[in-house]
């Protein structure tokens, strides 16, 4: 068995051994579509004139993905080198593409799981989501998105030392760039000053892209903007992850 499918395999056990990790990962971004959801309900965006639902739905799913990419990376990598686990498997002819490749792989898979689960309640009486045709483009602007936050992720386990630092580094980052990208509420509803600012931020394009998939909320050139802005920050985090991380706390 080569080292990447051992490290995908024991992941993957984990994972599923964890099952308070888990359940949260699944049931924290849904709380946020049934508090949303609900209080809105039959809304439309007075700007728009579109559903509340076509703007949440979208960009809480984004949310929730994007941040299980960033944490799941974050605390492994973070609690690997803290017990001394990436030095041994430094040791081994491991190399780092296949321990970096197998927690992908694991965020992939529960990203996608996400969001067929996200979508598919979205879709009740009680939310009224309406998927548009294109809605399949999703699946690679989520592949984009993945790629793009588990880079950040990485750079976040590789700098912190402890839970807590990782819980704060990252919770810093993704609670306010959820609410500057349009995840908890329409980016219609934001001043024209930070509407232009939250372009910096990577999920302000995984929430366009995602919206104009699923709900009609933009073009193919939207798609294409933010699958092209995802690869952006991949390259910039990507780099500076390699930059960053360590095997080990002692060197």
């Amino acid at each position: 068995m080569s080292a990447y499918a051992a490290l995908t395999g024991a992941g993957f056990r984990a994972q599923v051994r964890d099952k308070a990790t888990l359940f949260f990962t699944f049931a924290f971004p849904l709380i946020f579509l049934v508090v949303f959801g609900l209080i809105f309900s039959g809304q439309d965006v007075k700007a728009s004139g579109r559903p509340y639902i076509s703007y949440i739905a979208p960009g809480v799913m984004s949310w929730g993905v994007a941040n299980a990419a960033v944490f799941s990376v974050a605390f492994t990598l973070m609690q690997w080198r803290r017990d001394d686990l990436l030095r041994f498997i430094r040791m081994t002819p491991t190399r780092l593409p296949a321990v970096l490749g197998s927690r992908y792989v694991l965020a992939l898979g529960v990203g996608v799981v996400q969001a067929v689960l996200f979508v598919g309640i979205a879709l009740l009486p009680p939310f009224g989501l309406e998927l548009k045709s294109s809605w399949p483009l999703a699946l690679p602007v989520l592949v984009f998105g993945i790629t793009a936050f588990l880079t950040i992720g990485v750079v976040i386990g590789s700098l912190a030392d402890t839970p807590e630092a990782v819980a704060a580094i990252a919770n810093c980052l993704m609670v306010p760039m959820a609410f500057l990208s349009g995840s908890f509420m329409p980016m219609d509803m934001l001043p024209d000053w930070l509407q232009t600012g939250s372009r910096i931020l990577p999920l302000r394009y995984l929430n366009d892209a995602v919206s104009a998939a699923l709900s009609g909320r933009g073009d193919m050139g939207d798609i294409v903007l933010g699958c092209g802005g995802l690869v952006v920050f991949t390259v910039i985090f990507g780099a500076v992850s390699l930059k960053t991380f360590r095997w080990s706390n002692r060197a």
